[in-house]
């Protein structure tokens, strides 16, 4: 007999948390995982800037590893586990000028915030995870560990590429003892951040946001899409990853990109 889900509250009774969860695709996949009956907890190093009274938030820098072990020892004691973690903190803040202008700090603070920060909510979570047989990770990376800005983005291309491989070692690991790990990797996703950035080019450049949107996307090579993601896109991927109907899926990267990644780089990757 088939089995029948309730797509509505089909996490019901599970604990989760979302990392960056207070605004962009963080926010999105939160407030996914919570239509769905899951009971939320979101972390950023800032609150909210709207009440959010059914999501418990933690405040907590992750870059530095006192902030994530505040997330793993707040999380335990409130809650006593944790069934699905959605790694999603990410971002770049180094300069433009490629590998030449690049400091120590940038590419120490760039891993730190998109490897390092995983790494150690894993090492936090997972046992619980493994003793109790049961658990999903998914480890939010980007097309970028496959395509790189090298100009702008290379410390930020570099983690993303590390967190990929990371996240298929762990899943080798802890799959068998009943714990899925996946990965999510998105390409260009249309967040409050990216429309600013487009006002900004657009003002720079005397153009208008469509202008500036397609330099963009001209940039990536192209979206054959015609638009970037919307953050509630990647949230309904996430969403049925973490849920039971996607029971038997672990170790595989998914990406949603609109197509951004070209055919000869899938090819070239299966060929190695």
């Amino acid at each position: 007999m088939e089995q029948q889900f309730n797509f509505s509250k089909e996490l019901a009774g599970k604990i989760a948390l979302v990392t960056g969860g207070t605004k962009g695709t963080g926010k999105a996949i939160a407030e996914r995982l919570q239509q769905a009956g899951a009971t939320v907890i979101i972390t950023a190093r800032n609150p909210p800037e709207n009440n959010c009274e059914d999501l418990h938030f933690i405040s907590a820098d992750l870059s530095h590893a006192a902030g994530t072990q505040k997330v793993v020892t707040e999380v335990l004691e409130n809650y006593g586990r944790l069934d699905i973690l959605v790694n999603n903190l990410g971002g770049s803040a180094t300069k433009g000028g490629g590998f030449a202008v690049l400091t120590d700090a940038d590419w120490e603070t760039t891993i730190q915030t998109n490897l390092l920060a995983p790494v150690r909510l894993d090492r936090g979570f997972v046992s619980q995870m493994v003793e109790r047989k049961t658990g999903v990770i998914i480890h939010i990376a980007s097309i970028q560990g496959k395509l790189p800005l090298y100009d702008s983005t290379l410390p930020y291309a570099a983690a993303k590429a590390g967190l990929i491989n990371y996240s298929k070692s762990l899943s080798n690991e802890v799959s068998p003892k009943g714990v899925r790990v996946l990965t999510v990797s998105p390409g260009w996703i249309m967040t409050t951040s990216s429309t600013k950035m487009m006002e900004r080019i657009a003002e720079s450049s005397k153009s208008t946001i469509e202008q500036a949107t397609k330099s963009v996307m001209d940039g990536l090579g192209g979206i054959p899409f015609g638009r970037p993601a919307k953050p509630e896109e990647v949230a309904e991927l996430v969403g049925f990853l973490v849920s039971p109907r996607a029971c038997y899926l672990t170790g595989t990267e998914f990406v949603i990109d609109g197509g951004t990644i070209p055919l000869f780089n899938n090819l070239k990757n299966k060929t190695k």
